[in-house]
Order: C-alpha cells, then sequence, then structure tokens
C-alpha cells in the first residue's frame, strides 16, 4: 500500500472518528485504521446501556460498532486492491460507502467497560465486499461478531 494511500486511510479515520455525530454521540474512538487492519474502541457509559438489571451494552450500540468496522475495513480492502488507486478516485469510492446487509450474532451479554471491535476482509470485490467483525470486552471475552456486505463502488 503506497504512502497517499496510508495518508488517504488516515484521513477517512479522522473523519469517522471526529466527524460523524453519531459516532461522537457514541464515544467511538478509531485507535487503529491502517492496510492491517482496524480497531474501533468505545468505553461504557450509562447512556448505552440496553438492559438496566444486567447494566449490559445495548445491542443496538454492539450493531453500530460492528458496522463501522465493517465499513472500515471493506474500504480499506478497496484501498488495498490496487497499487495504481488515485487518491481522487478512492475518496469518490468512500462517497458511496454504505452497508448492503448485515448480520449480528450475540454470543454473550455485552459485560465491561471497554469493548473492542475489529475486522477483516473475506472478499474485496470492486463493487462489494464482504466483512467480518468481531467484538470483544477488555477482558478477551467475544461478545459478538457479525458479518457484513458493503457497496464500495
Amino acid at each position: 500500500m503506497t504512502t497517499e494511500i496510508q495518508q488517504i486511510l488516515s484521513q477517512v479515520a479522522e473523519v469517522f472518528d471526529t466527524k460523524v455525530p453519531f459516532h461522537n454521540l457514541l464515544g467511538l474512538n478509531i485507535q487503529r485504521y491502517d492496510s492491517q487492519g482496524v480497531e474501533v474502541v468505545i468505553e461504557m457509559k450509562s447512556e448505552l446501556i440496553g438492559n438496566i438489571h444486567q447494566q449490559i451494552l445495548h445491542g443496538g450500540v454492539t450493531a453500530t460498532v460492528l458496522d463501522v468496522v465493517g465499513g472500515l475495513t471493506a474500504f480499506s480492502g478497496l484501498a488495498a486492491s490496487r497499487d495504481d488507486w488515485q487518491a481522487d478516485e478512492l475518496l469518490k469510492r468512500l462517497q458511496t460507502l454504505g452497508t448492503i446487509d448485515l448480520r449480528v450474532d450475540y454470543l454473550l451479554p455485552g459485560k465491561g467497560n471497554i469493548f473492542t471491535g475489529t475486522g477483516t476482509v473475506i472478499r474485496a470485490g470492486n463493487r462489494v465486499s464482504v466483512c467480518r467483525m468481531e467484538l470483544h470486552n477488555e477482558q478477551g471475552d467475544h461478545i459478538a461478531f457479525g458479518t457484513g456486505t458493503y457497496m464500495v463502488g
């Protein structure tokens, strides 16, 4: 991956991390975003509780984190698919990036203080990509995983 593409991924991380109001509301924090993968962190706070009796993370928050991870993963997979991308081509693709389908499997109740989402590309296509995403708590418990299909072009 070229230095220019790495810079684009850095700019994309900045936008997702600081400019998307819903991400700010949830407290999403992109810890890492490069050609090797993505790591999105969210800290538990009372506003994110979905079950007041068990004090666990809301399932919609879990799905959101997995979806953000999937979108970022799909875009980095697209960027890595060619060495000859022009910056304007990639940025144009970013504007049409969207979720086609998202499946979430909830494995454990969302107990913990810090949740980390990671993703891998299953298939990086020119128009559609498929990714697998995971969410773990700070103890390494596998809270949920997802499979997402994303429009990348």
